[in-house]
C-alpha cells in the first residue's frame, strides 16, 4: 500500500512508509524505554530490542572495536611497519587518490611523526597512471626504501609488487582475487579467505586498526606508542566519504571521530572546514558533502597527493593555503562535472534508461569526474551505471551501483574474461579500463551479468518514509534527540518525514535549479525547506506555481544555523498533491 496515497509523485515515485513489523516493533520500543517514538522508529528500522537500544545510542569503541589480529597477516604487517622503524629503514608510502587514500596515508604519516620517523609519499596521477601501484612508480621507490606500504590500493596488483624489489605491506579494502599479491602481508577484510566479518571496514579503518596492533606490540617491548584517538578524525572521515556503511564499529569510528574533528586540533580540517563555511560542529552529513569533495578534487582535476599533505600537515598556514587550493580545484571540478554529465545523460537517454545497466562514454571526458557522473546517472535511474572516457585506444571508467547488485564481482569477472584491461572494485563501485575495440561487448556482457542480479526490474526507487510529523511538532530539540540515534549515512539512513496536507505560503527560484520554499499547517506553525535541483524536473514549476494548492512534502530535517539562531529545516526530497485535481 501507497504511503498517504501517493502512487506517482512529482518525481514519479510511490511512496512507502514503514512495515507494520516495523511499526509494531517501534510502539513496543516506546512503550518499553520512554524514548521519543521517532527515535524508536529508527531502532526498530535498524533492528534494535528494548535490550539492545542503550549500547546503539552510545556506540563503544571498547566494545566494538574488533581485535586487529583477527584480520588475516595483521601481525606480519603490524611486526613488519615497527622493525621499519626501530632499524630506521627507509619508508614510502603509496597511496590511492581518494579521500581514503589520503586519509590511510595521513594517519601514517602522522604516526610516524609522533615515532621521529619520516616516509616519502607516492600518489600516482590519475590520469598519467590511473588507480594502483604501477610497475615503474613500484620499481622507483623499491630503488630508494626497504618498505613499501600500500594503502587502499595493491590487492590485485601482482606483478607491480613483484616489480617493486623491496618489502611490501598492503593495507586495503578492496575485493580480492583468486590469489594474492606476493608480498610481506596483505591485510584486507575482503581478501577472499577472509570470513566477511569485517567486510564494511574502509582502508583507513584497516589502517587504524593495523596501528593499534603496532603499539600493542610496542607495550608488549615495555614502550608506548602515540595517541590513537587523536586520529579517530581521519578515520571517520574516510568511512563516510568511501560511503562505507555506518554498522558495527563503524558507528562508533565516526562517532567519536567526530567529537575529535570537533575540537578542530588537526591544521587541515580545520582550515577546509573554514574555506567550506563550516560553522557548526561537523556532522556526518558535512564529511560527506563538504569536506570530502573537496579532499577529493585534487586527485580528480589537480595534484594528487594535495589531499593527503593537506591531512598530515602541522602547519596551520601550510594548511591554509592548501585548502584554499582544493577549493578552487573543487569548482573546476563542478563546472567539469556539469559538462560531462549533461553529455552523458543526453547519450545514455538515447541509448535507452530501462536496461539493467545505463552506461555512456566519450571522447576527453575527464577521468576524474567519471565515478561522480556515473553516481548522478544511477541516482536517477534507479540502475547501476557506468561512464567511461576515452582517450586513443583505451577508455578509463568508473561505475556505481544500487542496493543487492553486486558491480565489483561484475567487473572483476569481465576482466576474468578478458573483456577489460583491468577492473575491480567493491560492490557498490568499481573502476575499469577497457580498449576502445572491445568497449561495446564489455557493456553489454555487464549488462547481462547485472541482470542476472535483478538489475533493471523496477522503474525509479521507491521513496521510504520513516513516519509523518506536523510542522508544529518538528522542534530543534526533536532533532538533537534523533541525533542520538546517529551517525546517519550508508547502510544507516537518516529518518525521512512527509508533511501531510501542508500549505506553501512562499516559494523562489535560487540559482539555475534549486527552490527554496516555506509552508505551514494554517495553525501557525512554520517551516522552511531547501529542495537541491527542482527545476531540474517537474517539482521545481509545480511547487513554485502551486496557486494555493496544498502538497504532501517529504524529506529530511535539519538545523539551520544563522546568525546564532538555530531553525529547523526541511531538505525536501519529493512531493505529491495532496488531493486529486
Amino acid at each position: 500500500m501507497s504511503y498517504l496515497g501517493v502512487e506517482h509523485s512529482l518525481s514519479g515515485r510511490r511512496w512507502l512508509g514503514p512495515s507494520v513489523e516495523i511499526d509494531r516493533a517501534s510502539e513496543a520500543l516506546t512503550q518499553a524505554t520512554g524514548l521519543d517514538r521517532a527515535i524508536c522508529q529508527i531502532l526498530a528500522r535498524a533492528g534494535i530490542d528494548a535490550a539492545g537500544c542503550e549500547a546503539y545510542l552510545a556506540p563503544s569503541l571498547r566494545e566494538l572495536l574488533p581485535d586487529p589480529r583477527s584480520l588475516k597477516d595483521m601481525e606480519t604487517a603490524a611486526a613488519r611497519v615497527l622493525r621499519a622503524v626501530e632499524r630506521r629503514e627507509r619508508i614510502a608510502i603509496f597511496a590511492d587518490y581518494d579521500v581514503d587514500g589520503g586519509a590511510s596515508a595521513a594517519l601514517l604519516l602522522d604516526w610516524l611523526r609522533q615515532m621521529g620517523r619520516q616516509a616519502t609519499l607516492y600518489i600516482p596521477d590519475r590520469i598519467d597512471e590511473g588507480y594502483g601501484p604501477n610497475i615503474p612508480a613500484m620499481q622507483a621507490l623499491g630503488a630508494e626504501h626497504d618498505l613499501i606500504v600500500c594503502v587502499d590500493c595493491g590487492t590485485l596488483s601482482h606483478e607491480p609488487v613483484a616489480a617493486a624489489g623491496c618489502d611490501v605491506v598492503i593495507l586495503d579494502h578492496h575485493l580480492g582475487g583468486e590469489t594474492l599479491p606476493d608480498c610481506v602481508a596483505c591485510v584486507n577484510p575482503n581478501r577472499q579467505d577472509e570470513s566477511g566479518d569485517l567486510a564494511h571496514l574502509c582502508a583507513a579503518a584497516v589502517v587504524f586498526l593495523m596501528l593499534v596492533e603496532v603499539n600493542r606490540q610496542m607495550r608488549a617491548k615495555g614502550t608506548r606508542g602515540p595517541d590513537l584517538m587523536a586520529m579517530l578524525d581521519l578515520v571517520a572521515l574516510a568511512t563516510v566519504a568511501d560511503v562505507a556503511p555506518l554498522i558495527g564499529v563503524n558507528r562508533a569510528l565516526v562517532r567519536q571521530g567526530l567529537r575529535v574533528m570537533a575540537r578542530r586540533d588537526r591544521p587541515g580540517l580545520a582550515a577546509l572546514a573554514d574555506v567550506g563555511r563550516l560553522n557548526t560542529a561537523p556532522a556526518a552529513y558535512h564529511l560527506g558533502y563538504v569536506l570530502g569533495p573537496r579532499i577529493n578534487a585534487g586527485g580528480r582535476v589537480g595534484r594528487a597527493d594535495l589531499g593527503a599533505r593537506l591531512l598530515a600537515t602541522t602547519d596551520p598556514h601550510e594548511a591554509r593555503a592548501m585548502a584554499e587550493r582544493l577549493d578552487q580545484f573543487n569548482a573546476e571540478r563542478r563546472e567539469i562535472e556539469g559538462e560531462v554529465q549533461a553529455a552523458a545523460l543526453a547519450q545514455a537517454e538515447a541509448r535507452g534508461l530501462d536496461g539493467p545497466l545505463v552506461w555512456a562514454a566519450g571522447e576527453g571526458w575527464h577521468p576524474g569526474v567519471v565515478g561522480i557522473v556515473a553516481a548522478r546517472l544511477k541516482e536517477l535511474t534507479n540502475r547501476p551505471a557506468v561512464v567511461i572516457g576515452l582517450e586513443g585506444g583505451e577508455g578509463k571508467g568508473s561505475g556505481r551501483s544500487v542496493a543487492g547488485v553486486d558491480l565489483g564481482a561484475s567487473i572483476q569477472r569481465l576482466a576474468a574474461e578478458g573483456l577489460l584491461i583491468k577492473g575491480g572494485g567493491h560492490k557498490m563501485a568499481a573502476g575499469l579500463t577497457v580498449g576502445r575495440d572491445r568497449l561495446e561487448p564489455a557493456m553489454e556482457r555487464l549488462g547481462e551479468l547485472l541482470a542476472r542480479q535483478g538489475a533493471g526490474m523496477g522503474g525509479p526507487a521507491d521513496l521510504r518514509i520513516d513516519g509523518v510529523l506536523m510542522p508544529g511538532g518538528a522542534s530543534v530539540e526533536l532533532l538533537r534527540r534523533i541525533e542520538d540515534a546517529g551517525p546517519f549515512g550508508a547502510g544507516a539512513p537518516a529518518p525521512r518525514f512527509a508533511f501531510p496536507d501542508v500549505a506553501i505560503s512562499f516559494a523562489k527560484q535560487v540559482g539555475e535549479s534549486h527552490l527554496k520554499l516555506g509552508f505551514g499547517d494554517g495553525l501557525g506553525a512554520r517551516i522552511d525547506a531547501i529542495c537541491f535541483g527542482a527545476f531540474d524536473g517537474p517539482m521545481g514549476s509545480e511547487l513554485a506555481g502551486h496557486g494555493g494548492r496544498r502538497f504532501h512534502l517529504a524529506g529530511r530535517l535539519e538545523v539551520n544555523d544563522w546568525n546564532g539562531r538555530q531553525s529547523v529545516q526541511l531538505k525536501l526530497e519529493d512531493a505529491a498533491p495532496a488531493e486529486r485535481r
